[in-house]
């Protein structure tokens, strides 16, 4: 492995070093900061000529700071001669919007591929994108990893859920294929939300189709952002006769009033993350859990790095 180096960004400085933890490599010393202006400042301390280079790097929240670090870094690495250069993005910002849903409106998922591509990408590595067709829009191979397995796993692993007495909820009918993949999982019913968008950040319960009376529901998506579709399908749930309700969902960006949304929704018990975005307020919310993702991104790492199949790791994991 002395041919591998892996640099990060601000971002997510936690989730790279239990990455380089699994691999057992150290973390490449990279001074990533400022200019007085706040232009981005990039220098690689280390000598990365002819090393296969994975840059970690979530494009969250600061996401244009975060997004211009990533690019700076990969133009350094292309410079000081790296043999080739992957873009590991725990999230990918800018992904939901992906098509062009109303007049004059840009798609920004692709414009942020083509700016990568420039800045030296020569693969991707990401987790639950928001739409996967957006790994059409790089002409470089992309890697696609899914969180069920951990986020499943933390379910499963705790004896007061009972796979009879489980529903996995879809909160919409784009949620759907996922939230199959997690009832196939988890041996739990599947039930879906029907509900209508009012504008970009508020949405209208409709109908829920399926089995929910009486049962314990786990919401599943790939992002929350406001939360407020989260708390309004919880609440929904409720209603229903649903027991008890909890979520599991990739990415927490918990922007806005999220956390104090989830901290007041009575319904929903709990909300389990993985860390693909750094998550700093546990103790202010203790509804919120953090499941590791650095397992599950390692093992990708090490099998691109020694050119082997990555394509099991896509597979979800039943009994």
């Amino acid at each position: 492995m002395n041919d591998l180096a892996i640099l990060s960004g601000n971002a997510n400085i936690q989730l790279a070093t239990k990455i380089c933890k699994c691999l057992n490599v150290p973390l490449t010393d990279v001074y990533v900061g400022n200019f007085s202006d706040g232009e981005v400042r990039v220098q690689i301390q280390e000598n990365i000529r002819g090393k296969d280079v994975f840059i970690v790097q979530s494009t969250c929240p600061p996401v244009n700071d975060n997004l211009m670090e990533l690019l700076v870094l990969m133009d350094a690495a292309r410079r000081a001669s790296a043999d080739r250069i992957t873009a590991v993005l725990p999230y990918y910002g800018y992904a939901r919007q992906d098509r062009k849903d109303q007049p004059r409106v840009p798609i920004t998922a692709k414009l942020v591929a083509n700016i990568i591509l420039s800045a030296g990408a020569d693969r991707v590595l990401s987790m639950d994108l928001h739409a996967s067709q957006i790994q059409g829009f790089f002409d470089i191979p992309v890697d696609h990893l899914y969180a069920i397995n951990s986020l499943a796993e933390y379910f499963l692993a705790d004896k007061k859920f009972n796979k009879k007495n489980l529903v996995v909820v879809s909160p919409d009918v784009g949620s759907l294929k996922m939230a199959r993949a997690y009832a196939k999982k988890m041996g739990a019913a599947l039930a879906v939300i029907d509900k209508r968008r009012t504008s970009p950040e508020k949405t209208e319960v409709m109908h829920i189709l399926g089995p929910v009376k009486g049962k314990t529901a786990i919401i599943v998506d790939d992002i929350v952002a406001t939360a407020g579709s989260l708390v309004e399908a919880a609440e929904a749930l409720s209603k229903k006769g649903v027991k008890s309700v909890f979520a599991a969902i990739s990415h927490g960006v918990l922007s806005g009033p999220a956390l104090q949304r989830i901290r007041d929704c009575q319904t929903l018990k709990e909300l389990v993350i993985t860390d693909s975005i750094p998550f700093k307020n546990g103790k202010q919310n203790p509804k919120i859990k953090v499941v590791t993702v650095a397992p599950l991104l390692a093992e990708a790492i090490y099998r691109i790095h020694n050119e082997e199949s990555v394509s099991s790791l896509f597979q979800v994991k039943t009994d």
